[in-house]
């Protein structure tokens, strides 16, 4: 089951996106990348966009969300799946949930920042449509930008 996620759940989501960063390599940044995750309501909700976590009975698995950008544009973030619940089409059908939500919420256009180390994603969002493209900037642990015409 996909749902929005609540306040009191960031720790959990924090625990589950850090432990994944590490496993690849890279560093949770709560101070400027991941502060998001510290906020979910400021970042994401009250700005217009969402989000979600992917559920395993009571157990956070997964996470995608909508950050918006304006001019009907948002940013998909926070895209992550426990490593013990892959290759069982979770991240496919997280990637999916996060683009129908994108056209519920009026945005026209999404586009992502991932880092290279992240092979399966890379994959998987091609195989959906995105496309790379040179972003005015890129968070210090991305070196690709991508984004999809709704």
């Amino acid at each position: 089951m996909i749902r929005s996620a609540t306040a009191r759940e960031e720790p959990l989501i924090r625990e589950l996106v850090f432990a994944i960063l590490k496993s690849y390599g890279l560093e949770p940044s709560p101070k400027d990348t991941d502060a998001d995750l510290f906020d979910l309501n400021g970042f994401y909700f009250d700005r217009g966009g969402d989000f979600s976590v992917l559920l395993d009975g009571e157990e956070i698995i997964g996470t995608v969300a909508l950050f918006n950008l304006g001019n009907e544009v948002c940013e998909l973030r926070k895209m992550y799946l426990d490593p013990n619940f892959r290759r069982r089409g979770l991240g496919k059908q997280l990637l999916e949930y996060g683009l129908v939500k994108a056209r519920e919420l009026g945005f026209t256009q999404v586009t992502l920042e991932t880092a290279s180390e992240l092979k399966e994603a890379v994959a998987l969002y091609k195989s959906y449509g995105f496309e790379p493209f040179e972003p005015d900037h890129l968070a210090p642990r991305c070196d690709i930008a991508m984004r999809l015409d709704l």
